[in-house]
């Protein structure tokens, strides 16, 4: 059921419309004079009933079903969502009310499980209801942590989407969130853009600044234990691609354990993967399908974007040996579906990157362990 704290005129005309009772009817209902409730109609959101009446309106709505309650709260998300022009010229958006604050918060939620899916177009939807109904500088803290929230998780959408750079990108969301968290003073938030941030960095490119990033966060007490493994692993990501491929193992196997004492299988699962890479990088063939294995036999989280990075790499190890490499075809393509399906762009180029590179030359530097795969 909804709950006013505080009521203005937008408040009570909402729960006329709700009621679906004229000014006069809702006066008569209310015992107020009709010159009352037609103020409140013409002021909106710029006066406030009396104390007394205050509890009047608490009490009609009280009162009211379960129809009218949803009628009220619809009404009045509509209402809000309006903004007013001042006699400057400027736009200002109207201040949210607890209650929007709560389905805010739920929204947010809901974005979560969403990009889990990889239903971008859903998560899409759900922050731009409230971004573009809202403008940060006018919200208080409450709202501006809810605002910067939502602007993350865009950033997360643009990330998974591939739009790493440039003025709609993930870079840009970050950014923006992380000066609203500083703004908050919430290290713990501003330590994680920072993460994300250091993603962006690498995706675009810039393994050596990105794997610098990465080493300082991950011994950055603002970040929990979690968050400190995952820039380790990441710096083993970062030095992989740059072709270091042994100490890259070295870090990341650091970073495994890391997983394994916080009992985290899906991390310790990606960090199986990350390791698979790092082991066909440097020709070891045989640990590489080893650890791939391990990836793709443990963990929890079966997500599109998770499948379709464990196929690539599983692919991109199948196609570095000659005896193996239309399987790992066969899987490059399967993998393809999926991030065609799911809109998963920059796997889409990884994919085509492992194709490019790997279609014409099998493992040029294999090494047999001796070990079972």
């Amino acid at each position: 059921m909804a709950t006013v704290h505080q009521w203005t005129g937008l408040e009570a005309r909402a729960l006329r419309l709700a009621l679906r009772l004229s000014v006069r009817a809702f006066a008569q209902q209310l015992g107020l004079a009709v010159a009352t409730v037609s103020k409140w109609e013409g002021k909106l959101a710029g006066t406030e009933p009396r104390p007394d009446t205050q509890a009047i309106l608490d009490t009609a709505l009280g009162r009211a079903d379960a129809a009218v309650h949803l009628r009220f709260e619809t009404l009045l998300s509509e209402m809000a969502s309006q903004v007013q022009t001042t006699s400057r010229g400027r736009v200002s958006a109207y201040c949210p009310r607890a209650w929007e604050y709560e389905s805010w918060a739920d929204d947010l939620d809901r974005v979560v499980v969403a990009l889990s899916r990889q239903n971008f177009a859903f998560a899409d939807n759900l922050l731009t209801r409230w971004l573009s109904r809202f403008e940060a500088p006018e919200l208080d803290e409450k709202g501006l942590y809810l605002f910067a929230r939502s602007t993350a998780l865009l950033g997360d959408l643009k990330r998974d989407q591939g739009m790493v750079l440039g003025p709609l990108s993930a870079q840009h969301s970050y950014a923006g969130a992380r000066a609203a968290f500083i703004q908050l003073d919430i290290p713990r938030r501003v330590a994680q853009l920072d993460l994300s941030l250091a993603v962006v960095t690498e995706m675009s490119g810039k393994l050596e600044i990105a794997a610098r990033n990465y080493e300082t966060l991950a011994v950055d007490d603002r970040l929990s234990r979690r968050d400190r493994a995952r820039a380790r692993l990441w710096v083993g990501t970062a030095l992989s691609k740059d072709g270091q491929h042994d100490h890259a193992t070295r870090v990341m196997q650091a970073a495994t354990r890391d997983f394994e004492g916080l009992t985290e299988p899906d991390d310790w699962s990606v960090a199986h993967q990350k390791l698979a890479l790092a082991r066909r990088g440097a020709g070891d063939l045989s640990q590489a399908l080893h650890f791939i294995d391990i990836a793709r036999n443990s963990g929890t989280t079966d997500s599109p974007m998770q499948r379709v990075r464990l196929d690539t790499a599983h692919g991109h190890i199948l196609l570095s040996d000659a005896a193996t490499r239309e399987d790992g075809l066969l899987v490059l393509d399967q993998a393809a579906k999926v991030a065609a399906q799911y809109g998963l762009v920059h796997q889409l180029r990884s994919i085509e990157g492992v194709r490019a590179t790997g279609a014409g030359a099998a493992g040029p530097r294999q090494r047999r362990s001796g070990r079972n795969a």
